[in-house]
């Protein structure tokens, strides 16, 4: 179906376009795109491994449009005004979006399982496609974020898989409301809460998608989830969680800093179970992977045996190491459901907190900073410590009128300790003169790989 189209990745360094940039490529399409970060000689290593996969990269000017055959892959909300939609629309070339060629991609797949939710898209993905690998079921597999299990020399940035198998599992996003194209055998509804978009939009697009599926794996512990299902009366609903009537349950819980060990009650059978992820949203995130592949025929049995061994996302609570006792923590965490999360399985053992986080824009603040405020205040003690800088901000017109500092002059306020400091590299000399021996330091944030080298940057000043 791909095989000798020629595509143009405008934003092919990004989280979504990446991975897809790979499968169509692999698929026998022609690839090639452009960045603004390569423009601005950032994330380096990235762009030399798209080069050396054989994707000509050029500048974002418009030059590497040369064909009117070329298929554009762009936002649906870059401007006309960017050099290669420009260039693009002078020619007469055809445009998708990312979510319409994933989507072109994902439906026309003989099996597949879409992911979505809120929180826990990307670790559910990476955990069903580690399972149905591990299975023999050799899946094609498309997630947002660098999946450990499937990184080696060769894909330092596994963020996808092409496999020969029937099925084709990736997460799905709802913040463009691009979920709605989605038609999967099995969907997976990790939760609905307040992200980009507002509740009422958001049950509907959930809503739709639970009901186009042909089974669906949904959290028995999440209010409005719970809710949104209730009345379907959905012909294969299987329910996931910790409460008593789940139908994939955890129990017997032990939390372990590195991990977690508790026990699945499945299809009238318990089972053991042993993670080298922690936290409780990791426990919940492995339910809804093991229900999933259930649904798609592996043994519960089988799935057990894989998800144990399943090592975890890039920026997920990705520990980068320890220097004089203090350790350093890599995290996505961006909204209130994933920032919560993250804090609780850093409160869960003893050790003070010195939180970073980088909003991922203007826009998400005026939507849920009030919420942000509030997950922090309620989640740090009184001896932890936030740092917020600015947003993220790559260029085009915002409103910038509500800005990081409403959030930590709220924080503030409810009696925590919290600092806006507006550029990021006077954050990271705040955090390394606050740290001190036992402190955990997590750097939280979206939309910006920089930083990662930002949190590695840390750890390298605390082992000086």
């Amino acid at each position: 179906m791909h095989k000798n189209k020629s595509y143009f990745f405008c934003g092919i360094g990004g989280s979504g376009m990446l991975p897809l940039a790979n499968i169509v490529r692999d698929a026998g399409a022609s690839v090639a795109g452009s960045d603004r970060a390569l423009d601005q000689g950032r994330l380096g290593p990235k762009f030399e491994w798209l080069q050396s996969l054989g994707i000509n990269l050029f500048p974002q000017d418009g030059s590497g449009i040369m064909s009117a055959n070329q298929i554009l892959i762009a936002s649906a909300a870059i401007e006309d005004s960017v050099p290669d939609v420009a260039k693009a629309n002078a020619l007469g070339c055809a445009r998708m979006t990312r979510a319409e060629l994933l989507a072109d991609l994902f439906n026309n797949a003989p099996r597949s399982v879409a992911v979505g939710g809120t929180s826990g898209k990307s670790t559910v993905t990476g955990m069903i496609g580690w399972i149905l690998t591990d299975a023999g079921c050799d899946p094609t597999i498309m997630n947002g974020a660098v999946m450990k299990n499937f990184v080696a020399d060769d894909a330092p940035f596994a963020s996808a898989r092409v496999g020969q198998g029937d099925v084709f599992v990736s997460e799905v996003d709802e913040s463009d409301g691009s979920i709605a194209l989605f038609t999967p055998e099995v969907a997976v509804l990790n939760n609905v809460s307040l992200d980009h978009k507002s509740l009422e939009e958001l049950r509907q697009l959930f809503g739709d998608f639970a009901r186009k599926a042909k089974a669906c794996v949904w959290n028995a512990d999440d209010a409005e989830t719970a809710a949104l299902i209730a009345p379907m009366a959905l012909q294969s609903a299987i329910s996931f969680g910790f409460s008593a009537d789940a139908g994939f349950r955890a129990t017997d819980i032990t939390d372990l800093p590195l991990g977690s060990r508790f026990t699945l009650h499945a299809m009238g059978d318990a089972y053991p179970v042993a993670l080298i992820v922690p936290g409780r949203h990791n426990i919940a995130n492995t339910l809804a992977a093991i229900a999933a592949s259930v649904a798609l025929g592996v043994s519960v049995a089988q799935a057990v045996r894989s998800v144990e061994s399943f090592n975890g996302l890039a920026r997920r609570f990705d520990i980068v190491g320890t220097a004089n006792d203090i350790t350093v923590i890599d995290d996505f965490g961006h909204n209130p459901d994933k920032i919560a999360a993250t804090l609780a399985t850093l409160k869960a053992f003893p050790g003070r907190i010195v939180a970073f986080f980088q909003p991922h824009g203007y826009g998400p603040i005026r939507v849920m900073g009030a919420e942000l405020a509030s997950v922090f205040a309620d989640n740090l003690g009184a001896d932890d410590h936030l740092i917020l800088c600015d947003p993220v901000y790559f260029g085009g017109t915002v409103d910038k009128s509500i800005g990081s500092e409403s959030i930590t002059d709220a924080v503030a306020k409810a009696g925590r300790n919290a600092d806006y400091i507006p550029i990021r590299e006077d954050c990271g000399n705040r955090i390394v003169q606050l740290a001190r021996p036992g402190d955990r330091i997590v750097v939280m944030g979206a939309r910006d790989d920089t930083l990662s080298a930002f949190a590695a940057d840390i750890l390298g000043r605390l082992q000086r």
